[in-house]
């Protein structure tokens, strides 16, 4: 069986780019059969940007909330929130003992701010051996990660070859797992959509709020009479995404056809997201309603993953001398 590590970003909602590219292609490679997921909330790290507690808490419940209304099974497999396992923490120091400065100076996390040092603090500099640490806890075989990720999982790796090099076979030395055709979803102004950029859809706002943002999707401004090209506007890029093949078809041939404005297409997109979605956005709020329910499926991955924490981190202070 394979073990499967993922961590998650604790930013905020999770908007329509991140369920599309990121949420439902996990969740599928977690159905897999021989395949052990262990899906974490990486809220220790977003520590490194996210000051205020309130905002966090809310973060991570709404982070949990939408993995869990789109079908991530959390008896099958084991999802926690990495600030409930303090073994993290200690593990993350051993490391820090082993790792050498040059390699944490050369990460993109830190040199992509390392111009303004006093924005920098050591959090973010010590980050790729929290995200080690968090690897190494569990013996995880396999890390899916993006391409701008896959320096740290290098540096995993060495840390972790390091350490059963001077201390024996400890550490399963993971393996990326990398997606070569990750999903770009466009935003409302056809950028890539991103918090970063404020272009984001949250489908889980109210139907009203929805309805607003999807009629603020930029086009251009050809008249409902003109024939019009699908491939070059927003709405109909995101909707494609969303509807099967006979509802893209059928749309594709409307804007060909002509007589067909973009306010039609829009009115299509958000009736697709209220259809395709419903049980998840009914999900969702009611798990963000009740925080005892959320919590209840939380701890119950916490309590599983402390025994493979506890386990590692016993081996890991006996190899050391503790």
């Amino acid at each position: 069986m394979a073990r499967i590590l993922t961590g998650i970003q604790s930013s905020g909602v999770p908007h329509l780019g991140n369920i599309l590219g990121a949420i439902l292609p996990a969740i599928e490679m977690s159905r897999a059969a021989g395949n052990e997921s262990f899906f974490f909330i990486a809220d220790l790290h977003s520590l490194t940007t996210i000051k205020d507690a309130a905002i966090r808490k809310h973060n991570i419940n709404a982070v949990a909330a939408a993995w869990i209304a789109f079908g991530f099974d959390t008896d099958k497999n084991l999802f926690y929130r990495q600030s409930m396992l303090p073994e993290v923490c200690e593990l993350t120091w051993y490391l820090n003992c082993l790792t050498p400065f040059p390699m944490l100076a050369n990460a993109h996390s830190f040199k992509d701010k390392s111009e303004k040092l006093a924005d920098v603090n050591a959090g973010l500099f010590t980050y790729p051996v929290l995200m080690a640490a968090d690897i190494l806890l569990y013996n995880a075989n396999f890390v899916p990660v993006g391409k701008d990720q896959l320096q740290h999982l290098e540096m995993t790796r060495d840390i972790a070859q390091k350490f059963n090099h001077l201390y024996g076979e400890t550490f399963v030395v993971p393996e990326a797992k990398i997606d070569e055709e990750v999903m770009i979803v466009p935003g409302i102004d056809g950028q890539k959509m991103s918090k970063s950029y404020h272009n984001y859809i949250d489908i889980f706002q109210t139907d009203k709020e929805l309805l607003k943002l999807i009629k603020s999707i930029v086009t251009d401004s050809l008249p409902l009479e003109a024939p019009k090209d699908p491939d070059t506007c927003n709405v109909y890029n995101i909707y494609k995404l969303i509807a099967d093949s006979e509802q893209t078809a059928n749309m594709r041939n409307n804007y060909l056809n002509g007589g067909y404005g973009y306010g039609h297409a829009k009115q299509e997109l958000f009736d697709i997201i209220i259809a395709k979605y419903a049980s998840a956005r009914e999900e969702y709020q009611f798990l963000m309603n009740n925080p005892a329910a959320l919590n209840h499926k939380l701890e119950k991955g916490e309590e599983r993953a402390r025994a493979y924490a506890q386990d590692t981190l016993s081996l890991v202070r006996k190899k050391l001398g503790y």
